[in-house]
């Protein structure tokens, strides 16, 4: 059985004005829902306002818990922060967080939710409202569950909340790999970024993860794996610049949860972006899923 971690409030429906498309999380829930026993649901906690303040600044949380985010904020991330949509920002950091917890048991976890990389300090930014990977990852170290956490980001996009908001915090590290031309113009700095040139695909993409990511792992000795699992690499992704294929993909999520296993690392995923038709995508999401559970041994490969 796969853990999964999903709250009810992840599926909400699309604010007023929104450019991003919502439902994607919902059909997420009901493409596994689809696999019946195969899946071990569990619900989180949404995440107690003092973490949140750990990484984000204190007004800017209450911007978002009490719905009032300024219009300026609002455009940066892309759509209206409503009180089901406060709701959804507090929940889906406490299931990357539960899905580390659990993980920490069964070696690996999936929260059908978050990755949300590009929230920075004090506002959100790129469909980001809080930095689940961020707030997590410090909860984990400050509270002594793990020592020392690596984020591992491999959405197209580069991780720049991520990187900014725990760079410089102790038995924390950050890793992303993506399109070096693609959002954010301005990049931050992870301890580990691999910029790669448009149109990249499956060898060339996979043999540059492993060269890179193995190191690093071996350099951190991190106690826990948090895996930002966006499938944005996709060659015909809508906000895309590389052109893995679903093979690439799964091969990719595959060998990253060998590798957690090999390491003896326990692994939680967060779902990250992909953008495109929303069942197709979906269902990106989902192989991604199963595919790291059959890398960690959780589940035999089909």
């Amino acid at each position: 059985m796969i853990p999964v971690i999903h709250h009810p409030h992840y599926v909400a429906e699309s604010p007023p004005g929104s450019r991003y498309r919502w439902g994607k999380n919902g059909l997420v829930r009901d493409l596994l829902l689809d696999m019946g026993p195969a899946i071990d649901w569990h619900e989180p906690e949404p995440m107690p306002r003092g973490w949140i303040e750990a990484v984000h600044d204190d007004s800017y949380v209450a911007e978002v818990i009490e719905a009032r985010v300024p219009p300026a904020k609002e455009r940066r991330i892309g759509f209206a922060v409503t009180p089901p949509m406060a709701l959804r920002a507090v929940a889906v950091p406490g299931g990357t967080y539960a899905a580390a917890r659990v993980a920490m048991e069964r070696g690996y976890a999936a929260n059908t939710a978050g990755g949300s990389h590009h929230a920075l300090a004090d506002t959100g930014a790129g469909y980001c409202v809080f930095n689940d990977l961020a707030i997590a990852a410090n909860r984990l170290v400050d509270e002594g569950t793990c020592d020392r956490v690596l984020v591992v980001d491999v959405d197209v996009h580069q991780g720049d909340g991520t990187a900014s908001l725990l760079a410089g915090r102790t038995g924390l590290a950050t890793y992303s790999i993506h399109a070096e031309k693609n959002f954010p113009a301005r990049k931050a700095r992870s301890t580990l970024d691999i910029g790669l040139a448009d149109g990249v695909g499956d060898d060339e993409y996979l043999s540059t993860l492993a060269a890179t990511l193995v190191p690093l792992i071996d350099s951190f000795a991190p106690s826990l794996l948090l895996y930002q699992a966006g499938v944005d690499p996709f060659a015909d992704d809508r906000l895309g610049r590389l052109s893995l294929t679903q093979a690439g993909l799964n091969e990719r999520d595959r060998w990253i949860g060998q590798l957690a296993r090999t390491r003896g690392l326990p692994i939680a995923s967060a779902l990250g972006g992909g953008y495109g038709d929303l069942l197709e995508v979906a269902q990106r999401h989902v192989q991604s899923i199963v595919a790291v559970a059959e890398g960690t041994g959780i589940v035999a490969r089909a």
